[in-house]
């Protein structure tokens, strides 16, 4: 049985030399993963064009019972992402964001509300014209409520600590939890701030950009223990000042 459906591709991984094994994020059915032939063939050149990551498409697929892969017969694009790919900055962003989604999304089925967040961030990120440096900080903190790890904001109060290992703001470290000083702990609440619309108006120096993606993404590895070594952040280190 196919079904029609919409899908974030995360990444393609090579399988054999027959196959690659592409993991789509879908609105129905959550994560999936589909057997995708190889070939030198045109119309094989134009599907793999179509399976970039955070490629926007519609596809229909066949799922089977007790298969973990699902047949893909067809997929096609339904949002051009011409400046993601051909801008270095947005698509370092797109390849960072793509690699930690294939880490934090393991669900088979379906989450409306965050699958229309992604596809809606990718939109946006697609649109920019510039200035997006903040924009990767702006996605993860705000990811969180999708995956239940967003920080409880009503514990904060000024010169308290931030207790990773329970989300929450604490007049004094805990001993035994991971914890942030009083002043990066400030920075995660102004972070609650920070939207796609106003990003900008955040002025941060390099160092202290990679600082926060350090500390956001090892907070998400303290609640996600499926997030092992992640490649881009380096490359978008290098990038932003």
């Amino acid at each position: 049985m196919y079904e029609k459906l919409k899908g974030i591709v995360l990444n393609t991984i090579r399988y054999s030399d027959k196959h690659n094994i592409v993991h789509i994020y879908t609105d129905g059915r959550g994560l999936m993963s589909f057997a995708v032939p190889l070939g030198k063939t045109y119309a094989a050149r134009m599907r793999n064009a179509l399976l970039m990551p955070l490629s926007l498409v519609d596809l229909e697929a066949g799922v089977r019972a007790g298969r973990d892969l699902a047949l893909l017969r067809e997929v096609r694009r339904n949002y051009p992402l011409a400046t993601i790919y051909s801008d270095p900055l947005k698509n370092a962003i797109a390849l960072f964001i793509s690699e930690l989604l294939a880490h934090v999304i393991q669900e088979p089925e379906g989450n409306e509300y965050m699958f229309r967040y992604i596809e809606q961030s990718v939109q946006l990120l697609e649109q920019m014209p510039g200035q997006v440096a903040n924009f990767h900080i702006c996605f993860l903190y705000h990811l969180g409520a999708h995956l239940g790890i967003q920080p409880n904001l009503e514990s904060y109060c000024k010169g308290y600590w931030f207790d990773m290992t329970e989300g929450v703001f604490a007049s004094a470290a805990v001993r035994g939890h991971a914890m942030l000083q009083p002043q990066e702990a400030q920075v995660i609440h102004l972070l609650s701030r920070m939207t796609f619309s106003n990003m900008t108006v955040f002025r941060f120096s390099r160092d202290e950009r990679n600082r926060m993606l350090d500390v956001i993404i090892n907070y998400y590895r303290l609640h996600n223990a499926a997030i092992g070594t992640l490649r881009s952040p380096d490359i978008l280190k290098q990038l932003f000042i």
